[in-house]
């Protein structure tokens, strides 16, 4: 069994880090504060908790790229209570851009300060939150930084990747928290 898992993992490797990354990940088990680039990204928006519809919201972004010609970017960025999946733009490719279709917005972000916990394993529900529960007790304890808004989640990648390989981030908004004096 560990053969296959290596065969596997070197097999997948290169196609799991072939994207262009919009910025580096934070390391699995660690916290950190990031400013995340400017950016362009699309969205694909949906109804509820995007744990219940992600499929839905991956197939529109996709056939949008692959029409356009438009190469992937890591990470994907999901909205969890207000279902929504964001594909990052890599520069390049920003000039194939086409306008708003078939259910995918352009959005345009500022840079935005994050506190990010990395993880590793699935893209399920139940690691989303048990990562999310850490990385706010980690912010509660920082006396400089406060939680800004709500939490999602960054994958880094393919969905064909097993997922004892897959790498995950929960990012939250921060601010810099006022001091009393």
């Amino acid at each position: 069994m560990l053969k296959l898992s290596l065969i596997l993992s070197l097999c997948t490797l290169p196609l799991a880090m072939s994207a262009q990354a919009a910025f580096p990940p934070t390391p699995p088990d660690r916290n950190e504060v990031k400013t995340l680039p400017a950016g362009i990204l699309l969205q694909a928006a949906g109804r509820g908790n995007y744990f219940d519809g992600a499929d839905n919201l991956f197939s529109p972004l996709f056939r949008y790229i692959s029409r356009h010609k438009i190469a992937m970017t890591t990470p994907v960025e999901a909205r969890i209570e207000r279902a929504a999946m964001l594909f990052w733009v890599a520069p390049a490719e920003q000039n194939k851009l086409a306008g708003n279709e078939a259910g995918v917005e352009i959005i345009t972000v500022p840079p935005r300060r994050v506190a990010s916990r990395g993880e590793r394993g699935g893209y399920t529900r139940e690691n989303f939150i048990e990562a999310r529960t850490k990385l706010l007790a980690w912010v509660a304890t920082q006396p400089d930084l406060a939680a800004a808004g709500e939490p999602y989640a960054v994958y880094w990648n393919a969905p064909f990747v097993p997922f004892f390989m897959k790498r995950f981030e929960v990012h939250v908004p921060v601010r810099t928290r006022a001091t009393g004096g």
